[in-house]
């Protein structure tokens, strides 16, 4: 078996863990039972770079069903879950990841996944993608589609549509309805919250508590933050996401002036320096920095890093001392709703991971039929993990009646 992990002694650990997963996952579980019987993707290389946890172990044991073979990474340094790796390694998996890797480790572990020559692959931040079309450009050959998990990944997706430099389709799951206004809302809200209670302990009541950026995943974790009783300042950059955030009561004001005021801040934008050293600089003695964009990119930590003398508090909680203040850094600047936690409810990747299987499925019966761009699965495909999920959670919904349906796509009557 081909496989890297931290200790294979933890698989049986990890299989317990996988178990409770698929307890909360019957969406995805009705989309294996499928692919068990019709074998979709019989054949298939599926190259993967996820999060390493227990749910996205219940999305490798569904492509597994649907006949897929699978080598698997993980899309960041300190997301793995050590127990699932070693239970995915376990049952014949090739897995390539551990937590705490350094960086020279995250790339080997990529290019293991690339010496697999996937057909597919399912990227979280595109750097797979960003691998292939760099530096191994031999590949092109073999890959003839692909699927992205995240907002991070779909604007680097975009950036290189723009500059003519995407060579095979690439399907952003991340823009489906039951991936976007679930995953990221529900998901990042109450999983970022946890990251930040688990790395700290503190009171989040009461305390000025900053958002940084006011899409599907900002609005979920300022709704929390509020439900928590902190008082909720958005920073954005977009005109319109900041009139919602107005209106949904919250602060708006600029990242220069929240960063004097904020007890608490968390970035969710996808972009980079969104803490600046210049903001971290102007905070309060005792602010408590975090963030759940994709890369660590979104906290200047290499200035920080320079400017400022570091010791480790608990775990996932450093104290920097920069002008004398001190500022406590979770999860290293990583997700911290995965590096102090444990990501999002096993129910909320249940959605994401049925629009991963129903992509990769999509991409083979569409195969050398798709242009070299970015697509979003069909409605009718969301629509079905919607009707998954319902069904799987009992709940019973309102259907149109075949006069409504005739009178929707009609235009004479009216008044």
């Amino acid at each position: 078996m081909a496989y890297e992990v931290k200790d294979i002694s933890l698989a049986e650990q990890g299989k317990k863990q996988i178990e409770w997963a698929e307890a909360q996952m019957g969406g995805l579980l009705k989309v294996r039972e499928r692919f068990l019987k019709e074998k979709p993707l019989s054949g298939i290389r599926v190259g993967m770079a996820l999060h390493v946890t227990k749910e996205t172990a219940v999305l490798v044991r569904t492509l597994r069903a649907g006949g897929a073979e699978v080598s698997i990474t993980g899309c960041n340094p300190l997301s793995t879950q050590d127990d699932v790796a070693a239970a995915l390694a376990e049952e014949g998996v090739e897995v390539y990841a551990w937590r705490g890797e350094t960086n020279d480790e995250y790339y080997k572990n990529l290019n293991k996944v690339l010496d697999f020559k996937p057909q597919i692959t399912i990227d979280d931040g595109c750097d797979l993608v960003t691998e292939i079309h760099t530096k191994r450009t031999e590949l092109l050959n073999d890959v003839f589609a692909g699927a992205e998990e995240t907002t991070t990944g779909i604007i680097r997706l975009h950036a290189m549509v723009k500059d003519n430099a995407l060579k095979y389709p690439m399907i952003a799951v991340n823009d489906s309805n039951t991936k976007h206004l679930v995953d990221n809302y529900y998901g990042t809200g109450q999983s970022s919250i946890d990251g930040i209670l688990r790395a700290t302990n503190i009171l989040i009541a009461g305390k000025n508590f900053v958002v940084s950026g006011y899409g599907p995943c900002g609005k979920g974790v300022a709704m929390r933050a509020k439900g928590m009783g902190a008082n909720v300042i958005v920073v954005e950059v977009d005109p319109f996401r900041a009139l919602q955030a107005h209106f949904d009561g919250y602060r708006v004001m600029p990242a220069a002036d929240a960063a004097k005021i904020g007890d608490i801040f968390l970035t969710v934008t996808g972009n980079k320096s969104v803490i600046s050293i210049e903001h971290m600089k102007s905070m309060k003695d005792g602010a408590i920095v975090a963030n759940s964009g994709h890369f660590d990119a979104e906290i200047d930590m290499r200035n920080l890093e320079k400017e400022s003398k570091k010791r480790n508090i608990r775990p996932s909680m450093d104290e920097y001392i920069l002008n004398g203040k001190r500022i406590y850094i979770l999860g290293e600047g990583r997700l911290v709703n995965l590096a102090a936690a444990e990501g999002h409810p096993s129910l909320v990747m249940s959605f994401s991971f049925c629009d991963q299987a129903l992509a990769v499925e999509y991409a083979v019966r569409n195969r050398g039929k798709l242009e070299a761009k970015v697509y979003t699965l069909p409605k009718e495909v969301d629509e079905e993990v919607a009707l998954m999920h319902l069904d799987a959670l009992g709940i019973k919904h309102d259907k149109l009646t075949d006069e409504q349906k005739k009178y929707l796509v009609s235009w004479r009557e009216g008044t």
